[in-house]
């Protein structure tokens, strides 16, 4: 059922009681940041761990569905549900059109050129009127879902966020374990090979990049509505660069990776802030120490421990 291992049973059964318990023991907007960061990882992870694909431009589709997100629910007060369905609707829509034109490249050519188009889209909010320019789009209500649940208590937005995240982890899940996901692991460790199978490798591709797009748009629609506020830093290629550190942090093609990794780097920023200054650097020496000691990832090292043990 679900494509599930036992061990990944276990680890599943186990993020579900954390979402549940979490609420209650730590503050739940913490806990609502780490799911967004949790899913926009995991929608990352679909390209670089299961494609092979690096791409240092995946904060276009975040920062750009949070914006939509936000000015929809700001000023066309649509609900919650649908304002963050629009902001999936963008990603999908700019990942359709960037990775028609980045999709045909690999390695690091793939990576610039995303690099280089989500500039683009950067330098496009900057100057656009909707977006707010550097002030942003601010003061975004959360509204109510179905009209009758008033998602401005903290409770009910989260659980409206668990739920997005759930189903997209099991999205995410499926499509890695589906034929469709068995082809991309081929095109990753051979493209040349599944090419002479026949299979059309830029359409697979494709096809990943749009659905990884996608989530990110999701993610970024939940945080700004959230937050109630869509900024320049989401579509700031810093934050292409952290959820690649988020994702190696947690372990690359890895199910569980992406979650523990935005779990450990969410709290970072949040417990470190006393260091002030200091936070950057410290939170660099972890990162290190993180690399060093976990070379395949938190999850991937103790994933190949296990496997020893048994």
């Amino acid at each position: 059922m679900l494509g599930f291992s036992r061990s990944q049973w276990i680890a599943f059964l186990i993020m579900l009681a954390l979402i549940v318990v979490s609420p209650y023991v730590l503050y739940p907007v913490f806990i609502m940041r780490v799911l967004c960061w949790a899913l926009f990882a995991c929608a990352f992870n679909l390209m670089i761990g299961y494609v092979g694909l690096l791409s240092f431009g995946h904060a276009a589709f975040f920062g750009m569905g949070s914006y939509l997100a936000a000015w929809t629910m700001k000023f066309w007060h649509v609900d919650a549900v649908v304002a963050i369905g629009i902001g999936g609707i963008t990603g999908a829509v700019l990942g359709l059109c960037l990775g028609y034109l980045a999709i045909r490249r690999s390695g690091i050519y793939f990576a610039m050129i995303t690099l280089a188009l989500a500039q683009m889209v950067y330098f496009f909010c900057n100057e656009a009127r909707f977006t707010g320019g550097e002030d942003g789009i601010q003061q975004v209500p959360r509204g109510h879902l179905l009209g009758i649940i008033n998602l401005n208590h903290d409770m009910a937005m989260y659980w409206v966020v668990a739920l997005i995240f759930v189903a997209g982890f099991l999205l995410v899940h499926r499509i890695i374990h589906s034929p469709f996901g068995q082809v991309l692991k081929a095109i990753r460790e051979n493209e040349p090979r599944a090419t002479s199978l026949g299979y059309r490798t830029d359409d697979y591709k494709l096809i990943a990049f749009v659905l990884s797009s996608t989530l990110a748009g999701i993610a970024g629609g939940m945080q700004a509505i959230v937050f109630g506020i869509a900024t320049l830093t989401d579509v700031h290629y810093s934050t292409s660069g952290e959820v690649v550190l988020t994702t190696l942090l947690g372990g690359l093609g890895t199910v569980f990776g992406p979650v523990v990794g935005a779990v450990v780097n969410t709290a970072m920023e949040n417990y470190l802030a006393q260091f002030g200054s200091w936070v950057t650097v410290t939170q660099g020496a972890i990162f290190m120490l993180c690399v060093l000691a976990f070379r395949r990832g938190i999850v991937g090292e103790i994933g190949a421990a296990l496997k020893l043990a048994l």
